[in-house]
């Protein structure tokens, strides 16, 4: 069972049921009763950000959402900011996400915020990181087992049987943070364990060859994968720019892929 702070506090049913819902109303349920949920902000909207990029991009995860909606029976329906175990399917998703993160920032209603994990973990979620945003940074962790963790800037999460690589706290909030854990879990998914493997590796397929447009070639093509793996599929033009770029140009390519939000981001002269 859950620790006592998470305890329900909504006795009596509501008139309302998890099918009078559609996707993008903005409403939660809790019980029949319904939870009104407004806009983000800036800081939770960005930060959201950060944390899907790195749940989704890890190599034991095939299943990450944002915002998704998971039906708990037929009257309470939530939606944490990013969680695991999302169908690619229409409809509500069932049950409750393995992992889920939240973000708390100004304005957050806290009554409901704790309502809100008690019923994930009453429903089986197994991990909730709430990443707090006004205060010291720090991120507390929620699970049934236990009662509540709370991480400094400087503490890792884990989820084990979920996730396969820890997450340092500050990559929750940092954006450059966030983005070398996205390369290195989709280097990874790749058979890569980090980017020095993957040069070095692509260098030695050049020499293997015997031949600077080997060394390129082998260099250009994982560039390829790490852009598609992260953006989708290139367009023509951007395999005529990659076609262009040589030698240490095209390490340049790979280190901007660290930190880049967009294609142009990483051609940027």
């Amino acid at each position: 069972m859950p620790p006592m702070t998470h305890k329900r506090t909504i006795s009596e049913p509501g008139p309302f049921n998890v099918d009078q819902l559609r996707s993008g109303d903005r409403y939660e349920l809790t019980d029949g009763h319904a939870i009104y949920c407004a806009p983000t902000g800036g800081d939770v909207a960005r930060r959201t950000g950060n944390a899907f990029e790195i749940i989704d991009s890890d190599p034991m995860v095939e299943d990450a959402g944002i915002d998704p909606g998971f039906a708990i029976g037929h009257k309470t329906l939530r939606a944490p900011d990013v969680a695991v175990g999302v169908t690619d399917a229409p409809g509500w998703v069932q049950g409750a996400p393995p992992l889920a993160v939240e973000y708390a920032g100004r304005g957050q209603d806290e009554r409901d915020l704790q309502l809100k994990i008690a019923e994930l973990l009453e429903a089986g979620t197994r991990w909730i990181w709430v990443v707090r945003l006004t205060g010291p940074r720090r991120v507390e962790v929620h699970t049934q087992e236990a009662e509540v963790r709370v991480l400094g800037i400087d503490g890792i999460l884990e989820a084990p049987g979920v996730l396969k690589n820890p997450i340092p706290v500050i990559a929750l909030f940092d954006r450059e943070a966030s983005h070398e854990l996205t390369l290195r879990n989709l280097l990874q998914r790749r058979g890569y364990e980090d980017l020095d493997q993957a040069l070095t590796e692509s260098r030695v397929e050049g020499r293997e060859e015997g031949r600077e447009e080997g060394r390129d070639a082998g260099q250009r093509a994982l560039i390829t994968r790490l852009l598609e793996a992260r953006f989708g599929a290139l367009d023509a033009a951007t395999h005529t720019r990659l076609d262009a770029t040589t030698g240490a140009d095209l390490l340049t390519l790979a280190e901007r892929l660290l930190s880049a939000k967009t294609l142009d981001e990483v051609f940027a002269a």
